[in-house]
């Protein structure tokens, strides 16, 4: 017996969590340091910017709230500099929070490639110390992309969503977006951010990290239009990035225990199913791990495919 995609989602959605996790993981945090940072957010940064140099400004605006680290526990956000990588067509973006005077830790990178005249795809991949695991955004092709997979679970400014990542969404055009056409003009110069943990722009003004119950709502604001896959969509980044790529040994190990659990305590569960004479596979994961007051949370991801 087969079920429809919207419907087996919905299904596998509304089932995940029971009702007792459900409702500590609309309060509570996971402890790993990515609840505060927003992919999607930066995402959005970029998207508006109109060159590296001012994403980064964005990225370290009080006002945008889509950096609520302090990685360090100095009681301030930590400042973020961007670091951009080309080679041909491929391009990279780093995101990187200064630490220490000795240290820094890699948030995210930005990959970006330009795949015709007037043709470019973008993702952003969080790191795995940060987030417990990689984690893949791209832009969704509607305002409700967040939903592309076809979910119709209810969600609100104090609903934790469901986080239903899918791999047959429509790849969305990016060219038309200015930081983009930006960096592939012929006079363009990569930017390497000129700051560091002893020189900081004129124009900086560090501010207080919000307590999770505050920033959580903050963040998931910038979900609608963003969906999570699984897939590098510009392959050759991931090669162009490995070599550069900065960890902080204060992060990792400060974070070892809880990165270390979430990895590790996870359940999956697939699920063939049809719609419209098209075969998909459905591959329900859970992870569960310990939250900062000794109870369990518990996050669902579910990823869709389209079978060959």
């Amino acid at each position: 017996m087969t079920r429809s995609i919207p419907g087996l989602l919905i299904c596998l959605s509304m089932n995940a969590l029971p009702a007792e996790a459900r409702d500590q993981a609309a309060s509570d945090s996971t402890g790993l340091p990515g609840d505060n940072f927003s992919l999607q957010g930066a995402l959005e940064l970029f998207k508006k910017a109109g060159s590296p140099e001012e994403f980064e400004k964005l990225l370290n605006t009080s006002q945008n709230k889509v950096n609520n680290l302090d990685l360090n526990e100095d009681g301030q956000i930590d400042y973020i500099r961007v670091i951009n990588k080309k080679e041909n067509d491929v391009q990279i973006f780093v995101l990187q929070a200064l630490v220490s005077d000795q240290e820094s830790q890699d948030i995210a990178v930005i990959e970006l490639e330009k795949t015709g005249q007037d043709n470019a795809v973008v993702q952003i991949a969080g790191d795995e110390d940060i987030f417990g695991e990689e984690t893949i955004i791209e832009p969704g092709d509607d305002d409700n992309a967040y939903n592309a997979a076809g979910s119709s679970v209810a969600r609100g400014p104090n609903v934790e969503p469901v986080e239903t990542a899918t791999d047959v969404a429509i790849v969305v055009n990016v060219w038309a977006w200015p930081c983009v056409r930006y960096v592939y003009a012929p006079s363009y110069r990569l930017w390497i951010s000129p700051w560091t943990w002893a020189a900081r722009p004129a124009w900086w003004r560090p501010w207080k990290p919000l307590s999770w119950q505050v920033y959580r709502p903050i963040r998931y604001r910038y979900r609608p239009h963003y969906v999570v896959v699984h897939t590098h969509r510009v392959a050759y980044a991931p090669r162009l990035y490995r070599p550069m790529r900065v960890t902080s040994v204060t992060v990792r190990t400060r974070h070892q225990v809880t990165v270390t659990n979430y990895r590790t305590s996870r359940s999956t569960h697939s699920v063939t199913a049809s719609r419209n004479n098209k075969q998909y596979h459905a591959t329900r994961k859970t992870t569960t791990v310990e939250g900062p007051r000794g109870n369990k949370v518990s996050r669902t991801k579910t990823t869709v495919r389209r079978k060959r």
